[in-house]
């Protein structure tokens, strides 16, 4: 069973202090997932982010009710937080948000690393589907941030 990874680097305009608060608040994934997951957290707020904070999520995938239970293992305030899956639909999700200050603003990086269950089935689901919904959550996620951190060169009408 393969072990992938997914790296998504964003510059965001604005200062590290900011970036990593708009972050440390849990209540603000649902902003930047796309609506087509219907996510739900089901933690109520306010969720204290700290090594051990667990939080509960709901969502839909291709219709399918999917219940995800995470924890966060390391909360390094404003530099980084690590979170991994402890009940959910992969076999593997390690999740590291690392946030580093920037003449330009602060730059973000996301460093997923997971695995898929079901062996051979799960690797054909990855290829066929999997990879290419991740793709598709991370790149509506970089258009969401852009839309909370518009940049100062950002004109909207």
């Amino acid at each position: 069973m393969a072990i992938h990874t997914l790296r998504r680097e964003q510059l965001i305009a604005r200062p590290l202090n900011e970036v990593f608060a708009f972050f440390a608040d849990a209540g603000n994934l649902e902003k930047i997932t796309p609506l087509w997951l219907n996510f739900q957290i089901l933690t109520p707020p306010p969720v204290a982010m700290h090594p051990g904070a667990r939080l509960d999520y709901r969502l839909k995938w291709h219709g399918l009710p999917i219940g995800w239970k995470t924890r966060i293992l390391a909360w390094d305030p404003p530099h980084g937080f690590t979170d991994a899956q402890i009940r959910g639909p992969y076999r593997l999700w390690h999740h590291v948000h690392t946030f580093v200050a920037e003449p330009q603003g602060t730059r973000m990086i996301d460093l997923v690393t997971y695995q898929l269950p079901l062996g051979a089935i799960g690797e054909l689901a990855h290829v066929l589907m999997v990879r290419r919904d991740l793709d598709r959550v991370f790149d509506y996620r970089f258009r969401a941030i852009q839309d909370v951190f518009p940049s100062q060169t950002d004109v909207r009408r």
